[in-house]
């Protein structure tokens, strides 16, 4: 059976009927909002029978499917690896909640509402499933549209600068990408990915071809200092917008790095990796200071995001098995932790309509039930043991270890200040007597809510305290680029030569005892 052929075309087909299904607009949309939860329902049941189907002990891609389009330059070549199996996982995993998170907050142009939804769903599985990377350009690129719509259609008050931004963005820096794919279906004589995470491009032809997937990767992270669309995109976008694009969209640029950047471009990724950190521990420290003083609560998110990405990036580029994993980890955690507090503004914003901090206080006082979920997922946020948080950071800071004591150290304290920007956000939201008059009419959760944050809640712990679940399907593909890399002269020694006062490299780890 074309799992993955299924996975793309039935949200799409989904969508299209919503756009033309005919009756009253009120008739439309319950009819939208039904077709739009059961289809994102079925995708979540796909997932589920993908990851019981999946091999664990196959390497290579599996549920490979191939559709010759334009001769050898374009086909509709599908297949997944471990990395693609838990981040197909994490997108039809939020998907559902993200449309119960807009049952009622969505009210006008529900039908074109959902079915943007569910074209993003489309999209973003092709991201992961293409083996084409023409076609990997083409699903990467048309995520854009959806959420430009998105943003720009149901968003707040600047909600066209935002989207216009977001855009450009994101747009610009995919230019470079496709003119370097060019080239290299060019000299390689194949689009398949496959093929060329093992094809061997000249090295100094490499430091281009680097830079130039870089310029895309980086921004869709976003890294520092092209990350300033992500506050605007996160404020003005609606819940579940917000939800999406923080929990899978921001995935790509890291999941980009994984497929293209290290194992088709070794050499390069060795040299040009101090860049990566030193950006990546600007961007720590940084994005945590500015989240301190914010008083818009969705933008205090946005900006720990960009921290959080950080921590992504410093693991892929240790080069070694504990700190890819903890990257994959960490981006797996967040996706589930930063939608699920988008999705606790959302619950406050939908009674006061305001997101600025001052606003509230006392929260726990009229919303017990509330501030228990919210409480959780702060604590996981900065890294609490027991939660989802704390495995991926963790792993990546016990492979950045090998690579730099210094550059650990300053990446610790990113997570000092994130856990001062949020539990002062906790603290100024749920503690504290109640100031103003309207929180004391606030309901504590509806069961709509419950159903948006308790699946959530159950898999950040699940995470955290069973993470070879999510760790074993990644293991080997992880390895492999691992074997690349050290193939591209001696990495470590190479990283540790690039950063100041570095730390001798430590003796491996044995990979039982990092995923314990």
């Amino acid at each position: 059976m074309p799992i993955l052929s299924i996975m793309i075309l039935l949200p799409l087909l989904a969508g299209a009927a919503m756009l033309i299904w005919p009756g009253s607009e009120a008739a439309r949309a319950g009819a939208a909002r039904l077709a739009a939860l059961g289809t994102t329902l079925t995708m979540f049941v796909l997932g589920i029978i993908l990851w019981l189907g999946f091999d664990l002990n196959i390497g290579g891609f599996q549920y490979r499917e191939n559709v010759a389009l334009f001769g050898t330059f374009f086909s509709w070549s599908l297949g997944i690896d471990g990395i693609s199996l838990v981040l197909i996982m994490l997108s039809v995993f939020l998907m559902p909640i993200c449309i119960l998170a807009s049952w009622d907050s969505i009210k006008t142009r529900v039908p074109e509402y959902m079915a943007a939804f569910l074209l993003m769903e489309a999209l973003m599985i092709g991201v992961f499933a293409a083996t084409d990377m023409f076609l990997f350009y083409v699903m990467f690129e048309a995520g854009l549209i959806p959420m430009y719509l998105i943003i720009g259609i149901w968003g707040g008050a600047e909600r066209i600068y935002a989207s216009y931004k977001f855009f450009l963005y994101t747009l610009l820096g995919s230019v470079l990408m496709l003119l370097a794919m060019m080239y290299m279906v060019n000299v390689a004589g194949t689009t398949d990915i496959p093929s060329l995470m093992s094809y061997d491009f000249d090295p100094d032809v490499q430091f281009w071809l680097w830079l130039a997937f870089f310029a895309s990767f980086a921004v869709k992270m976003p890294m520092w200092p092209v990350h300033t669309w992500l506050p605007d995109a996160h404020v003005q976008a609606p819940t579940a917008g917000s939800v999406i694009l923080a929990g899978v969209l921001l995935k790509m640029g890291g999941y980009g790095f994984i497929r293209f950047s290290l194992p088709m471009f070794p050499d390069a990724s060795v040299d040009l990796a101090w860049v990566v950190w030193g950006l990546s521990m600007i961007a720590v420290v940084y994005t945590s200071l500015v989240a301190l003083v914010q008083e818009d609560m969705k933008k205090l998110i946005a900006y720990s995001s960009v921290a959080h990405m950080a921590f992504v990036t410093v693991g892929l580029f240790g080069f070694n098995q504990q700190a890819i994993e903890g990257s994959i980890v960490v981006m797996l955690s967040h996706g589930l932790v930063s939608g699920a507090l988008f999705l606790c503004v959302g619950v406050v914003y939908d009674r006061l309509h305001t997101r600025e901090i001052s606003k509230y206080g006392g929260v726990a006082n009229v919303m017990p039930k509330y501030a228990i979920l919210f409480m959780l997922f702060t604590m996981a946020s900065v890294g609490l043991p027991g939660t989802s948080g704390f495995v991926g950071e963790f792993m990546v800071m016990l492979g950045a270890f090998q690579a730099s004591t210094w550059a650990v150290f300053i990446i610790c304290t990113g997570i000092i200040l994130g856990a001062a920007y949020m539990l002062l956000l906790y603290r100024r939201v749920a503690f504290g007597v109640i100031t103003n008059e309207a929180v004391k009419t606030m309901k504590d959760l509806s069961p709509r809510e419950y159903a948006c944050l308790l699946p959530i809640a159950g898999a950040v712990l699940w995470m955290g305290v069973a993470p070879n679940v999510f760790i074993d399907p990644v293991r080997q593909p992880v390895a492999q680029i691992v074997a690349r890399l050290a193939a591209a002269d001696a990495p470590q020694q190479r990283i540790v030569d690039a950063l100041p006062a570095a730390a001798p490299t430590a003796e491996p780890i044995e990979q039982t005892e990092a995923a314990e």
